[in-house]
């Protein structure tokens, strides 16, 4: 398995993309960061097209038990975001 990308060299990709500077790319990448954050943390969704969708998703309140200790314990209701991987993306990658 190879190395995630750094946020550095996901920038560089993106200047070399688009025929721009990385101070453009890392703008454009904080700025669409920033929408998916701000739209999920609202309740919102986001679909990257080729990619995936961005969600909340509401987990009800349940029993759980501490590994360590073996201990059960109420877990009240919260919220997590999950992400599905767009078809297209799960095709590509099975292609190679």
């Amino acid at each position: 398995m190879a190395k995630p990308l750094t946020k550095t060299q996901l920038v560089a990709a993106l200047a070399e993309e688009l025929d721009s500077d990385k101070k453009a790319a890392t703008a454009a990448l904080d700025a669409v960061c920033n929408i998916i954050t701000r739209e999920v943390a609202g309740g919102g969704a986001v679909t990257l097209p080729g990619v995936g969708k961005f969600y909340l998703k509401e987990r009800p309140a349940r029993m759980v038990r501490n590994p360590a200790t073996g201990e059960q314990f109420q877990k009240e209701a919260d919220k997590v975001v999950k992400v599905t991987i767009a078809k297209a993306l799960k095709d590509s990658a099975n292609d190679e």
